[in-house]
């Protein structure tokens, strides 16, 4: 296991000496068994610390490019240190009050002999080893900390909310390559859309990929994120209006990305796999100049594939490097670049036969098969933020973002409605979208502070935001004739051929949306006691909405646009207790301001925004010695304001829709002991359309299990002989779900069985790591979610493996 050891306060540490601080009551000391390889000095102090229990506290410049000696025997603490430290230029010194210091000699230290036991005096560290989780060789499964749901570094065990982090360890063990690949692991978060985006539903709640997923605390919209320079996930449940404005209901997704460190880092993986996947990735980050004020950073990667699906493939070409500028202790700066290209081949999925998915293989592709059915999307971000600390209590932090997604798709294989049954046979047609452009800006700025007031400890928060957004389609979408396009398919026989483009006399569907918003949000968190924590605040959001839509002319849509305007004042409140600090009972109350409507009443009126409301109780342990966190959840969660077709002009829409969400939600993460770490969950989750005039008034939410579960365990050997050697399986089980909020049909539901096995060994300063994973161990058939208005399934991939190698140093 390898770890870099960060110190509580670099500013009491010199570049060249770590404290040790000393019991004065311990007497003498007993030999134990020692088995520490040698190994980069950090790793070694950790494998020393975690045996001997004597915690070493220390600067990574201490530590630098030196290499701990092995330890191999029967040893007190005194001596196994002293061995580990020879030739490392590092001598132990005792000072009067009873502390010892590791400091530079300039010369070698002599070994010590097992006899001689009167060298060091008996010590005890006070304090805990702890770990930086920004360091690229963090490996555990539990972070302690999370700012999502506050926008504030806050321990988990005291945030009255349900969260979840999935730190950069989990992906690299289950080689997660997409987020959703991740986001498995975690209770009530099912993917939700077409392949082409990153959707979610969260607690019940569709969120279609727009309003879900945030980055590094900004709104990012209509995108796929590569992980290759993805730090952590952290997920909120339920709505989080109150900090981040306009949302859906069931939550958020949480994206940080990597920083540039001051340690020196390089790593270059190849992966490879099933269905041709050869997939390059490279990291390296360190200090630009002498004094490590400038930093850099750059992730790069390159993937080409194809699916498990016939004639479908798709190529990736991925580069952020990253820049951060830190002129003094108080103050950084950081700028961020993303640019991504990614070529697919468009897919919808396979349509519905009864109330059943089609029972064909699952590589079965309905489309086209034309090599000019390509969806290409080219993302650029920019991001900048900065942050000042004015004094140990006070801090300014300011964040901005672009973002711009230029999409161009060709023929679409598009199903309107389920198979027939007669002839088995489905309509399928062709869309082309070869002008798609999202623009986006997103900025924030917080001041945070921390004071004591009559007893009470405070921790508060005041900020605003902005966001804007536009977005330009033009192309062609609809059914085409038979004889030209080829619409209607065997689906038992699909027969594939080139299809003739539309071209631009031929574009019937033309649309615009611009969107802005700003709001101003406050919160205060109050401890009192040291047991009870207490968080209240809201946010007040002025909304604005315009959209249009037309079958001639970018014009005439934006002629046609529809303003909504919305006002709204979302508070929340939340409560932890903790009897014991392993122990902490919560509850909150939040409302919401949810979508834009953008119907028209008859009137001619538009209409109001979504709105929702949650209740929710808990408890959360941290046991272990706190490396193993669990979250267990009951919540209901309603929406109001959906809005449905008049029944009186089916042109209008009245806003009778509500539903209703309620369940439990367990999650586990963390270390049960050395070597074992493990990730865990389960939902509960009940559903129901609560109003509706469309006849599916207590009817389930769509792609919604009531029951569903994940775990996965990985166990890194700690004997001496085999250290290196890793191995994990897990399993992921999704009940049977409704494939429309009409109910007519169903997804099974199904069992995927993971396994992972690697290796990892040193040579020299550079780490090695191999590493082999299987998914769908059982080659179920696996039906992922459904898509395109109810009428599609989106297929999981079957029995397949992914390889690959990796060189750190």
């Amino acid at each position: 296991m390898h770890r870099r050891l960060s110190p509580i306060n670099p500013l009491c540490l010199t570049l060249f000496a770590a404290t040790l601080t000393v019991s004065p009551w311990c007497a003498a000391e007993t030999a134990i068994d020692f088995a520490i390889p040698a190994a980069p000095l950090a790793d070694a102090l950790l494998q020393f610390s975690e045996t001997s229990g004597v915690k070493v506290f220390f600067s990574s410049q201490l530590a630098g490019n030196l290499t701990g000696n092995a330890v191999q025997g029967r040893y007190t603490p005194q001596q196994a240190l002293q061995k580990l430290l020879t030739g490392t230029g590092l001598t132990p010194q005792t000072a009067a009050d009873d502390t010892v210091t590791l400091e530079k000699s300039g010369k070698p230290l002599a070994p010590q002999s097992n006899a001689d036991t009167a060298a060091l005096p008996s010590v005890t560290v006070l304090g805990k080893a702890t770990s930086d989780p920004n360091d690229p060789y963090y490996s555990d499964y539990h972070l302690p900390n999370a700012s999502a749901a506050t926008k504030t570094d806050t321990p988990i065990m005291e945030t009255p909310m349900s969260i979840q982090v999935i730190p950069k360890q989990i992906l690299k063990d289950q080689q997660a390559i997409r987020i959703k690949d991740a986001l498995k692991n975690v209770s009530g978060v099912f993917w939700a859309t077409d392949p082409m985006y990153e959707g979610f539903q969260m607690r019940g709640f569709q969120t279609d990929g727009t309003t879900t997923v945030y980055r590094n605390g900004l709104r990012i919209r209509r995108a796929q994120h590569e992980v290759v320079n993805l730090e952590q996930l952290e997920v909120l449940k339920g709505p989080a209006a109150a900090m981040y404005g306009r949302i859906e209901p069931g939550g958020l997704i949480n994206v940080v990305t990597k920083k540039p460190l001051d340690t020196p880092y390089y790593s270059l993986e190849q992966q490879f796999g099933s269905y041709d996947l050869f997939r390059t990735t490279a990291d390296a980050t360190g200090p630009i100049n002498d004094d490590h004020s400038l930093l850099y950073r750059l992730n790069m990667a390159y993937q080409s594939n194809d699916l498990f699906i016939d004639t479908m493939e798709q190529e990736r070409v991925f580069f952020a490097p990253s820049l951060s500028w830190r002129p003094s202790d108080r103050t950084e700066v950081n700028l961020n670049l993303e640019y991504q290209h990614d070529t697919r081949t468009n897919y919808t999925g396979l349509p519905v036969l009864g109330n059943r998915p089609i029972n064909v293989p699952v590589s079965n592709y309905l489309g086209f098969g034309s090599d000019n059915a390509l969806a290409i999307h080219d993302k650029v971000i920019v991001g900048f933020d900065w942050s000042h600390q004015f004094n140990d209590d006070w801090k300014i932090q300011h964040r901005f973002h672009y973002y711009n997604l230029d999409y161009q798709g060709n023929n679409q294989s598009f199903f309107n409605n389920p198979v027939n049954p007669v002839n088995n046979t489905a309509i399928r047609g062709t869309t082309t979208t070869p002008i798609d452009i999202t623009d986006t800006v997103a900025t924030n700025i917080d001041l945070t502070g921390k004071f004591k007031f009559l007893g009470t400890q405070h921790r508060v928060l005041a900020g605003f935001d902005y966001f804007w957004e536009t977005r330009d389609g033009q192309g062609f979408a609809k059914t085409p004739a038979p004889a030209s396009h080829r619409p209607v398919v065997d689906v038992f026989n699909p027969v594939y051929g080139p299809v003739p483009l539309p071209t631009a006399s031929d574009f019937n569907s033309f649309s615009t949306l611009t969107q802005s918003w700003y709001g101003t949000y406050f919160q205060d968190q109050i401890t009192l006691f040291d047991k009870l924590h207490i968080m209240g605040g809201g946010r007040y959001d002025w909304a604005t909405r315009s959209s249009g839509a037309a079958t001639t002319s970018i014009e005439a849509a934006r002629s046609r646009e529809t303003e909504v305007q919305n006002e709204a004042f979302s508070p929340r409140v939340g409560v932890v207790y903790q009897p014991w600090p392993w122990l902490a009972l919560y509850g909150n109350y939040v409302e919401s301001l949810g979508g834009a409507n953008t119907a028209l009443a008859s009137t001619g009126k538009p209409l109001d925004a979504e709105t929702a409301q949650q209740h929710e109780v808990g408890f959360k342990t941290e046991l272990f010695d706190k490396k193993l966190l669990t979250t267990v959840a009951f919540y209901e969660l309603t929406k109001q304001n959906i809005a449905t077709a008049d029944p009186s002009n089916s042109r209008f829409s009245v806003q009778t829709g509500a539903a209703r969400s309620r369940g439990m939600e367990v999650d586990v993460s963390g270390q049960i002991t050395d070597g074992l770490n493990l990730i865990a969950s389960y939902a509960y989750t009940d559903t129901e359309i609560t109003q509706d005039n469309r006849g599916n008034q207590g009817h389930k939410l769509w792609n919604v299990p009531r029951n569903s579960g994940s775990f996965w365990a990985k166990y890194t050997v700690q004997d001496p002989v085999l250290r290196g050697l890793n191995f994990g399986a897990g399993a992921y089980v999704i009940g049977e779900r409704e494939g429309n909020n009409e109910n007519n049909w169903q997804m099974p539901g199904y069992v995927r069985v993971d396994a992972l096995i690697g290796y990892a060994w040193n040579v020299g300063r550079s780490k090695i790591t191999t590493q082999l994973n299987v998914n769908n161990l059982l080659d179920k058939t696996i039906y992922e979610t459904s898509a395109f208005g109810g009428y599609l399934v989106q297929p999981g991939a079957p029995c397949n493996f992914m390889g690959s190698i990796k060189v750190e140093f």
